[in-house]
């Protein structure tokens, strides 16, 4: 996922990550200094790998900061010049939609970058509603580059026939010229009249010039102003279709998105399962990213929906927060509401390794969640393992699943809950029953689905990876634009069934 990427690069880290990482580093650079080499060597080796280390992690920053700088430049650029510069004449108004598209481009990093240091949250809303408009314009653009080239082309090869009234004027000039010859021969010259002055002839070889510029210009520039008119004409029709277009799109977006998570109930066999658990009910949700643009109220409604359900297990499968738990903890505080039979559990997302991750496992275990950290309980004849994510990997606290399943009787039925699809293709090996994960939002923006399936095997809803049964839920809340187009907020309840 993209926003992978941005959070592993614009994420805080916490002072003690820093520390153990670091430790780790020091100790790495001592182990290559042992062995022989004596102890000025060993402070060498560790000094040039903290150096290169710093360096390597700045200048990687540093490239992936200037990448996104690139491209949100070009695409305003391509913004510019089909929403200002083609439908706006030169002027005054053209160049102060120059200056808002420079704005424009410059609150996208801002926003990034501020919401996360924390210090200019009130970016959020203006920059996450733009970045998701950017996107809706950038995408119904380029989709009207097809008919647009079509309308180009046959303007160019379907000219305007002239006016009518060009002909004849040309024509009534013919006359007159014919009376003037006449006229002028008509006296014939004495001996005692005057030859006419050079002067007396300028003005009619004048006349005839503008005479004969009056017949040339007007068609060239008529059909000239044609061109310009309905090249401008096609290209505000473009520029207000696609605004009209963006805008309506992000504000049912927006709605969505704000509004109460959708409840689905989808019924799944498992070869395996007892008679006596037939029925069993589990509510899965994922994804609810508490941050700078959600409250406690957002939370609230997830949890009352999840109780409604009367579920026996509760299931939050990673991505709950977006951000440290000095700043967010009050709005996890209707966690300790969860209501189920037999527990409610939970395994880490990659947004918790972006938001101080141990914390967040204490605050939650608090709350009354119990953290799956590579562990398999047993629910009655049932076997629940959960697994870290793979985000998780970086900071040492990666996926287990050789620990988690690794040793379990293979003749009792496994749910294994595990935050992004993809780890079914390690779990195949271990004989899971089902896996339930979240992480792709469902795609969150279309088209942006067809983008996540290039990283998941399955997108949203039920699906089989190499052999394992895989639920994904869209999850419940929103990551960056609070918008979701064609994957609404979600809670589900996943009723096992007895073939």
């Amino acid at each position: 996922m993209p926003e992978r990427i941005t959070q592993r690069f614009l994420r805080r880290r916490p002072p003690d990550e820093e520390r153990r990482e670091f430790g780790a580093q020091r100790s790495l650079a001592v182990d290559h200094a042992e062995g022989g080499v004596d102890d000025v060597a060993g402070h060498a080796v560790l000094a040039n790998t903290l150096r290169n280390q710093t360096v390597g992690g700045q200048e990687t920053l540093f490239g992936f900061v200037g990448l996104i700088f690139v491209v949100v430049g070009l695409v305003h650029l391509y913004l510019w010049q089909r929403l200002v510069r083609d439908p706006l004449r030169p002027g005054r108004s053209r160049r102060l939609g120059g200056l808002v598209a420079v704005l424009l481009a410059a609150l996208v990093p801002a926003t990034l970058i501020g919401t996360r240091s924390g210090r200019v949250e009130w970016l959020a809303w203006p920059g996450y509603l733009w970045l998701a408009l950017m996107f809706y314009l950038l995408v119904t653009l380029i989709v009207l580059e097809i008919p647009r080239l079509a309308a180009t082309l046959w303007l160019r090869r379907n000219p305007r026939p002239e006016s009518k009234d060009t002909r004849p004027e040309s024509k009534a000039t013919r006359p007159r010229s014919k009376d003037a010859q006449p006229s002028s021969n008509s006296t014939s010259p004495s001996s005692n009249d005057t030859p006419p002055s050079s002067e007396d002839s300028r003005p009619s070889n004048k006349g005839t010039r503008q005479a004969s510029e009056v017949k040339e210009t007007p068609p060239e520039a008529a059909a000239q102003q044609d061109r310009v008119d309905r090249r401008l004409l096609l290209a505000r029709g473009a520029a207000i279709f696609a605004g009209l277009t963006a805008a309506g799109v992000t504000g049912y977006g927006v709605k969505t998105a704000l509004g109460p998570p959708r409840l689905d109930r989808v019924q799944i066999p498992l070869a395996k399962l007892p008679r006596s658990l037939d029925g069993t009910r589990f509510a899965v949700v994922s994804d609810i990213h508490l941050g700078p643009l959600t409250g406690s109220h957002h939370l609230s409604r997830i949890v009352d929906m999840i109780n409604s359900t009367n579920a026996d297990v509760v299931c939050v499968v990673g991505d709950l927060v977006d951000g440290m738990v000095d700043e967010l903890g009050r709005f996890a505080e209707p966690l300790a509401d969860i209501k189920s039979q037999q527990g409610a559990y939970f395994v880490t997302g990659n947004h918790e390794y972006y938001s101080g991750f141990r914390p967040w496992i204490d605050e939650v275990s608090r709350l009354g969640l119990r953290p799956l950290r590579n562990e398999r309980l047993e629910l009655g004849a049932l076997d629940l393992a959960g697994v870290n994510d793979l985000g998780g990997e970086q900071f040492g606290d990666g996926p287990d699943l050789a620990k988690a399943l690794g040793d379990r009787d293979s003749n009792r039925p496994v749910i294994l809950l595990a935050h992004q699809p993809v780890v079914a293709k390690q779990a195949a090996q271990y004989g899971v029953d089902l896996q339930l994960s979240g992480h792709t939002h469902g795609g969150q923006l279309v088209p942006f689905n067809l983008i996540v399936r290039l990283e998941q095997p399955v997108v949203s809803g039920y699906g089989k990876v190499d052999g394992v049964p895989v639920y994904v839920t869209n999850g419940a809340g929103f990551w960056g634009p609070p918008v979701r187009v064609g994957a609404p907020p979600q809670v589900t309840l996943v009723e096992l069934r007895t073939p």
